[in-house]
């Protein structure tokens, strides 16, 4: 593993640090997101080895500071999004509070992602300057416009383009813009018209960094570098003239648009490429006789042992002297990544469940640390023991004191259904520095927070509220990832008898990972789902080493299907109740192609009024008035791809008398399209009608107990009826190579299904 000697840091810090908490206004809440491999742990090493001096590791090894479990280590790949609160200063060395959050790449991670940005205000989306705009880079970018996250752009391991792939200055600068314009490309696409957004050098939102060797700068700190020299040039104006078709005439000490002879350099090139090859060339090539007359011209004393240092940690630091610190990244974030305070209003209507104009809503859309006390929580750590965890959440209006009573809302929580809701005692409270953490009293609002004491009632996410109001209490939205957990595997404990460690096991595991999900088959086997096999493999490694510490046997990993059905359905169905009081009527139909996807993309809600829904499916699915006015419910959930229309007519069904029973064939109907009658798996893309009800008129015989389970009958017979299929889900992969190792990768793939 690698070597640290962490020298205790400055208490002073910490307090400064703590104080910097009381203004929110100097606060980021950033998230580096990127794919797999591009830099971004590398990168967060270099804001903490700039933030804590005593640290090193051993120079020719990453420090992978947010790596912190054994496994990633051992991997090289990071499996859970860990936060850094870092002080960092920018051009002008004006302090800010950055909470930055390291998140995996690998895209069975992807859910990692989601509950990081949940508590972000923007992200800084990492590209590998030689690998250029990735698969995983598309989806995670059209992931941060649906969450309204304002977005920049780290350009990274820009060393590749000249070590590696030997590229000249000028086609570097193509490739770099090449990318550029691929990434407002998807941002067009993606973004609709009101959340527009471009990325671009001059507008100061794109940074480009070697996290190899602790280079980073936009234009304008790059700009910076010239005024120190030549201190008459205006910074801001340098910099707009810097990217581009831009071209600086030595003789008339002018920018101009077109070349002033044949050889002529691009601005961006001759400024900032140029200087940065030289420096990379002279280190690498001829270190004893020309490197001390470079590092002359660029004002740089470096001492006779730091001579004799390897190249890599040659380089590391003649970069550092030479650009100096990430200032740069932290102009970018402060510039173009919005405060707590200014991006609460949004924040908080995009997330929160309830109604925008009650005073609760009004105190966390000013972020106010004063007002009552809001938090969301979208994370959990686990102690070392592995017995409990600490949750990570965000303070969105008020202040969380340690001691302090509060109420928590589990994701089931409702007005009309208040069990998921319990009273507890916070123990303390932390800021999580990934490997050590500082102790804090309070956390105001726009600040992230380690929480202790309160982790037993809460599974993914949950709204922490204090036990004195009196209002009524909304919960924030659970989270919307853009993956599913489709592979599954059947675990057993090899010892029957430490079964209930298992079980336990399983419920922490549960809480470590957002998107896996446990259930026990009627058959009485317990099943984990989870996005991919690297996920499976380290919740089993987890379920096994960490939580139950008991030898755990595995079937073969299987992928979960969906049931669907292909044609209408070839009879009208019905089923009674058992009292035989009501009877039922039903037919299944497929969905228009298309309304799945909108339903399960939020593009149509159910909590629309009537109206807004009808013309909706009226012209966007040609739906008629009547049927797009009778939706009762999407299925399983909120945002199932099912739908329940009520297609009686009131000439023939007592209105009345079915609306009373609306709640139930709604339940009914969701957990019939929850677990299929083929396979218990879900249905999908399946339309249901009510053609006809006979319902008793005594309310005692028309109870919950007798409609529910006749409904998810009639749905079941009618979805039978209809040419019932069974939907296998594809992986969409995307496989890198070289050219003489593709025929060896078509093999490997077509030996999979």
């Amino acid at each position: 593993s690698v070597c640290l000697s962490v020298t205790n840091v400055c208490p002073d810090i910490h307090r400064f640090l703590a104080d910097m908490m009381d203004n929110p206004n100097l606060i980021r809440n950033v998230a580096l997101v990127g794919h797999l491999h591009h830099g971004k742990t590398a990168f967060v090493d270099c804001l903490v080895r700039q933030t804590h001096p005593g640290m090193r590791s051993t120079e020719e090894r990453d420090l992978r500071y947010t790596d912190t479990l054994f496994t990633e280590q051992e991997r090289g790949v990071s499996i859970k999004a860990i936060p850094v609160t870092l002080v960092l200063q920018d051009v002008r060395n004006k302090s800010f509070l950055v909470n930055v959050f390291d998140t995996p790449g690998h895209v069975n991670f992807s859910d990692e992602v989601t509950a990081s940005q949940r508590i972000c205000d923007g992200v800084v989306l990492f590209v590998d300057a030689a690998e250029g705009v990735m698969l995983n880079t598309e989806r995670l970018l059209k992931h941060a416009v649906q969450e309204k996250l304002a977005i920049t752009i780290c350009i990274n391991k820009i060393d590749r383009l000249m070590v590696e792939l030997k590229l000249p200055p000028q086609d570097a600068y193509y490739k770099l813009r090449h990318i550029v314009e691929e990434i407002n490309n998807l941002l067009s696409l993606y973004a609709d018209e009101e959340n527009a957004q471009v990325v671009s050098p001059i507008l100061g939102n794109v940074c480009f960094a070697s996290s190899m060797y602790a280079v980073c700068f936009t234009l304008k700190s790059f700009a910076n570098i010239y005024a120190q020299t030549y201190p008459g040039i205006n910074i801001k104006e340098f910099s707009r003239r810097l990217w581009g078709d831009i071209y600086f005439n030595s003789k008339t000490r002018k920018f101009t648009k077109k070349p002033p002879h044949g050889t002529a350099q691009r601005s961006f090139v001759e400024f900032i490429l140029e200087p940065l090859y030289k420096v990379f060339a002279q280190v690498v090539g001829d270190v004893d006789t020309t490197l001390p007359t470079v590092l002359e011209e660029l004002g740089i004393r470096l001492s006779k042992e730091e001579m004799k240092l390897n190249i890599r940690p040659l380089l590391r630091l003649v970069c550092t002297k030479f650009l100096g610190d990430f200032n740069g990244f932290v102009e970018m974030c402060v510039e173009h990544i919005p405060s707590p305070v200014d991006n609460a209003k949004l924040k908080v209507e995009h997330i929160y469940t309830g109604p925008l104009d009650s005073v609760l809503a009004e105190d966390m859309c000013t972020c106010n640390p004063d007002g009552r006390l809001m938090v969301h929580s979208t994370k959990m750590y686990p102690t070392e023991d592995c017995t409990f965890f600490q949750v990570l959440a965000r303070v969105m209006s008020g202040t969380l004191s340690a001691g302090q009573e509060v109420r928590v809302l589990g994701e089931n929580y409702t007005l009309s259904d208040e069990e998921d809701s319990r009273i507890l005692t916070v123990g303390r409270l932390w800021i999580y520095e990934a490997r050590y953490k500082v102790e804090v009293t309070r956390v105001p609002a726009g600040n992230w927070v380690l929480i202790e004491g309160i982790d037993q009632p809460i599974v993914k996410t949950s709204t922490i509220t204090d036990v004195n109001i009196y209002e009524d209490l909304y919960i924030f939205r659970p989270l919307k990832f853009n993956t599913q957990s489709v592979i599954k595997i059947a675990v057993e404990p090899v010892n029957p008898s430490e079964l209930p460690k298992m079980l336990d096991g399983l419920r922490k595991v549960n809480k470590s990972y957002p998107l896996l999900a446990t259930r026990v088959e009627e058959s009485g086997e317990h099943v984990v789902l989870g996005t991919g096999e690297l996920y499976l493999d380290c919740v089993m490694h987890d379920l096994r080493k960490m939580y139950s510490e008991i030898d755990i046997k595995v079937a073969d990993p299987v992928v979960a299907f969906c049931e669907t059905v292909v044609e209408t359905s070839s009879l009208k169905c019905f089923a009674e109740t058992p009292n035989k009081k009501n009877k039922i009527t039903m037919i299944a139909e497929p969905l228009e192609k298309g309304l799945a996807e909108d339903i399960e993309n939020e593009i149509v809600q159910i909590t629309w009024n009537k109206k807004r829904l009808g013309e909706f499916f009226q012209t966007k699915y040609d739906w008629d008035l009547l049927a797009a006015r009778s939706i009762w419910a999407f299925g399983p959930d909120m945002t199932g791809p099912n739908i329940l229309v009520d297609d009686t007519l009131p000439s023939e069904v007592d209105k009345g008398l079915l609306n009373s029973v609306k709640d139930s064939i709604v339940q009914g109907f969701q957990w019939g399209t929850r677990e299929g009658p083929l396979c218990e798996e879900p249905i999908r893309n399946v339309k249901f009608k009510i053609l006809d009800a006979v319902i008793a008129q005594e309310p005692l015989h028309r109870g919950g107990g007798q409609i529910i389970p006749t409904s998810r009958r009639v749905a079941y017979s009618a979805f039978l009826m209809a040419t019932p299929r069974l939907m296998e889900p594809y992986l969409f992969v995307e496989v890198q190579a070289p050219a003489d190792c593709v025929s060896a990768v078509y093999t490997v793939l077509a030996k999979r299904r």
